[in-house]
């Protein structure tokens, strides 16, 4: 029983090496970025509660554009990593041009959209209900952070396409780097513009925003030209943008198979706004609170979140070099290493829960509801591992459309109505209408166990390609 587990579950010294080289570039440079945003969070969580609120609504939506641009080039991403394995360098230049087209789209109607409802969508998140805050700072301290965030945008966008197709093609270092250069000079910045230091003006929030602009349109530049200077290593470069001619069958499958991952990051992640908009409605304070929460927990999740990205990569590799038992092999073992990982790293941050929040200048209140929030997504930090590592490995062999029910179609039917219902028609605390809306996804576990057992992702998309 217990070599059969072994077998089936751990995998070899060699193994594990292949899963580090890919995975601990992409943990290193997303837990930088995260410890980063933590350190700017506290930053502006030392002018006080309405700055840190303002900035935390406006993150929001941020956080649901960056999803989208993941989306838009995850859309593509699938081909990439099978042309890959077949070594054909036309197709990946294909999926680069689709990328940067719908990236700029996106880029497009977000820079239209906050520009022209910014302000209503702050509002949809300021109610009173607690003791902590002013909903008229908050509005304020919100807009002048969004309107300088926006400039950001576009260069970020361009950063997306170049590093997920660098990803997809095995260069995972360069991406690292230049992600850890950014959020080097986006620390710098914050350190400069949020306080006022070496005669630099005291901005607040809005230094935090400059700061950020300027880290991405670094991060840009080096990803950009890297790849032009190494363009023989990586010739999808080459005359990539002399002609954004698509093949029309290529365009047909990544809208038949690609498309739906974008719709589905879009629509989860304007679900999870709503979510928070569903807690908003208990106060200010619970805001707040959650910020702080998903500042901590968001640097632990790095783990499972990069691991759902190797597994995207290596299943995907393999899936297109034809090799269907090693990647269900391969597939359950990192699925058991993600979840063992977040086990581990899931108690360090129950460990330190009570204290981060004491690092914030704001009210006992939050604090109390901070370290209540990271306790809870330290609790389910290894479901959370099942459920992402379930849907990349959905999404690996082209299984679209049934990765869109299992994870935005389950967020908008299950848990947005139930965080409503509870939110704003029952009297229970929020950490326990927060905590009921977590173990939810329990049922998403036993979904995702379920389509992955049955092996419905181990398909080769790019077959007829390989001629």
């Amino acid at each position: 029983m217990r070599q059969s587990f072994w077998k089936r579950y751990i995998g070899d010294r060699s193994f594990y090496k292949m899963v580090l080289l890919i995975v601990v570039p992409i943990i290193i440079q997303n837990g930088i970025t995260n410890f980063v945003s933590l350190l700017d969070n506290i930053m502006v969580g030392q002018v006080g509660t309405e700055q840190m609120s303002g900035v935390a609504i406006v993150n929001q939506f941020m956080t649901v554009f960056n999803i989208c641009i993941f989306g838009g080039v995850s859309s593509a991403g699938i081909f990439t990593a099978q042309y890959y394995g077949q070594g054909n360098q036309e197709g990946i230049r294909n999926t680069f041009r689709f990328k940067f087209m719908i990236c700029m789209i996106l880029a497009a109607a977000a820079i239209l959209l906050f520009l022209t409802a910014g302000e209503n969508l702050i509002m949809l998140y300021l109610h009173e209900g607690a003791q902590s805050g002013d909903i008229g700072k908050t509005l304020e301290y919100g807009k002048r952070y969004l309107s300088i965030m926006i400039f950001g945008i576009v260069p970020y966008a361009i950063s997306q396409t170049y590093a997920s197709t660098l990803r997809e093609t095995g260069e995972t270092l360069l991406p690292m780097k230049a992600g850890i250069l950014a959020v080097f000079v986006n620390l710098i910045g914050n350190f400069l513009l949020i306080f006022g230091n070496f005669g630099f003006p005291a901005l607040g929030a809005v230094g935090a925003a400059i700061a950020t602009d300027i880290a991405r349109v670094v991060e840009c530049l080096v990803l950009v030209v890297w790849t032009y200077i190494h363009r023989k290593e990586h010739s999808f470069i080459i005359q990539a943008y002399q002609s954004f001619r698509i093949p029309r069958d290529l365009i047909k499958q990544i809208i038949q198979k690609g498309i739906p991952i974008m719709f589905n990051e879009i629509a989860w992640s304007t679900g999870q706004a709503f979510l928070m908009q569903c807690y908003s409605i208990r106060g200010l304070s619970v805001i707040a609170g959650l910020n702080i929460s998903s500042t901590v927990s968001n640097l632990f999740n790095v783990v499972f979140l990069s691991m759902g990205s190797a597994i995207a990569i290596i299943v995907g590799q393999l899936l297109g070099a034809e090799k269907m038992q090693e990647a269900r092999e391969t597939d359950r073992k990192l699925l058991f290493f993600s979840v063992t990982t977040c086990l581990v790293f899931g108690s360090l941050l129950a460990v330190i829960a009570p204290f981060f929040p004491l690092l914030y200048h704001t009210s006992g209140e939050v604090q109390s509801l901070a370290t209540r929030f990271i306790l809870i997504s330290a609790g389910c930090m290894p479901l959370y591992a099942f459920m992402h590592g379930c849907y990349f490995t959905l999404r690996s062999g082209g299984k679209t459309w049934i990765t869109v029910l299992f994870d935005s179609v389950y967020v908008w039917v299950i848990d947005i109505p139930l965080a409503y219902v509870l939110a704003n028609f029952t009297g229970l605390p929020i950490v326990q209408v927060y905590l009921s809306c977590q173990l939810i996804e329990t049922l998403k576990c036993i979904l995702g166990y379920v389509l992955v057992k049955k092996g419905i992702w181990l398909q080769n998309i790019v077959k007829e390609e390989a001629l």
